[in-house]
């Protein structure tokens, strides 16, 4: 699974890292610009899926960056973090050609429902999703859309993140396997994911609070103890 890549130009160090902490842990590359320079040639030398640029850097701020890479690409969401509030900065950064904003201080629910609604408006919806063969196909007694993170059925019209997504389409591929953690967390979270076996089962318990009418008891995604998971496709 090939990762969603997002350039994060921020100055100041501890959003910066925060930021990215946050997208890696949704299973984004995140790849860090400290100012506008560092940004536009990070752009210049690699390719993205989305950039995340802070209003007020040194160097090269984040209006002056979103107008050169809008030269260059036409295409690429671009989103404006901004710590000001007055309506005329939004209206700038929009007519150069930044898709959204977000003001901060910002929670980081709201954080990724606003990348992940820019993803949908601008046609890309993960790449987990894009490497399966149908955009809805059928989880147990759901509807599931990789296009729009939806899931539906049973009474239920559920948002789904990135990670639930990931999770359910490799499930949805191996019907009735076993798949251990590493398995899992290999395809989800990619072979250079440093965290533990517990960042899944934390996951899945989430999950399972969706689609399992008792998720104390589940029956459509079931542990098999000492190994890992497994899909019951016939299962509710």
């Amino acid at each position: 699974m090939t990762q969603i890549k997002i350039l994060v130009a921020e100055d100041d160090k501890h959003i910066r890292m925060g930021i990215v902490d946050t997208l890696e842990s949704e299973g984004y590359h995140a790849v860090e610009a400290q100012d506008g320079e560092q940004a536009m040639k990070l752009f210049a030398d690699q390719t993205f899926d989305m950039v995340l640029l802070d209003i007020m850097m040194p160097e090269k701020n984040g209006y002056d960056v979103c107008r050169d890479i809008r030269a260059k690409d036409q295409k690429i969401p671009i989103i404006l973090l901004t710590a000001k509030s007055e309506e005329i900065d939004k209206v700038v950064g929009l007519k150069l050609g930044a898709d959204d904003y977000i003001t901060k201080p910002f929670g980081v629910h709201e954080f990724l429902a606003r990348i992940a609604a820019l993803f949908r408006r601008t046609g890309q919806s993960g790449n987990y999703s894009e490497d399966t063969e149908k955009t809805v196909f059928s989880f147990g007694p759901y509807q599931v859309n990789a296009k729009t993170f939806k899931l539906a059925g049973q009474g239920r019209d559920l948002d789904l993140s990135r990670r639930e997504l990931a999770i359910i389409c490799l499930f949805h591929d191996h019907p009735g396997e076993v798949l251990s953690r590493d398995t899992i967390l290999n395809a989800v979270w990619g072979i250079d994911y440093l965290g533990t076996t517990r960042t899944l089962d934390q996951h899945i318990a989430q999950l399972r609070k969706k689609i399992e009418p008792d998720p104390s008891c589940p029956r459509l995604i079931t542990t098999v103890h000492g190994v890992g998971y497994r899909y019951e496709a016939g299962q509710i």
